[in-house]
Parts: C-alpha cells; structure tokens; sequence
C-alpha cells in the first residue's frame, strides 16, 4: 500500500471512530466502534489497489451514515 493510501485510510480510521463516539446510547456507540475496529482489521492485509478503493468507498458512505445517525437519534427523542 502507497504512504499516501495507508494516511487515507488511517485518517478514514480515526474519522469514523471519532464520529462513533457521538452516539448517545452506549450500546450503539459500543457496537460501532466495535465493528469499525474488526471491519479495519479484518482487511489490513488487503494488496489489491482496486479492492482497497472499493473498500474506502465503502466506509466513506458508512461515515456519512454515522455521521447522520446522530441527528436522527435526537430528532426521536424529543
């Protein structure tokens, strides 16, 4: 993997563990950051450039997901 590819993805990494933490329910919150850590690990040794794009393609949409999510939690509870 180019210097370049792993930063991207250690900086993808740590943006979707830093918005995880803004669930309010703990379990949400656990379960995210759960799965973002074994989803990540699970594809570390990933070589094929075109697999890690798909890949990265896939957690900038699951961000973005995250990202929303805790708007959605606050609307429902008031």
């Amino acid at each position: 993997m180019a210097a370049s590819s792993r930063a991207q993805v250690l900086d993808l990494y740590r943006a979707m563990l830093r918005e995880s933490k803004h669930f309010s329910a703990y379990n949400y919150r656990t379960y995210a950051i759960r799965r973002i850590r074994d989803a990540f690990r699970e594809n570390k040794n990933v070589k094929d450039p075109v697999q890690i794009q798909a890949l990265m393609n896939k957690a900038r949409r699951d961000l973005g997901i995250i990202r929303r999510q805790p708007v959605f939690t606050k609307v429902k509870k008031e």
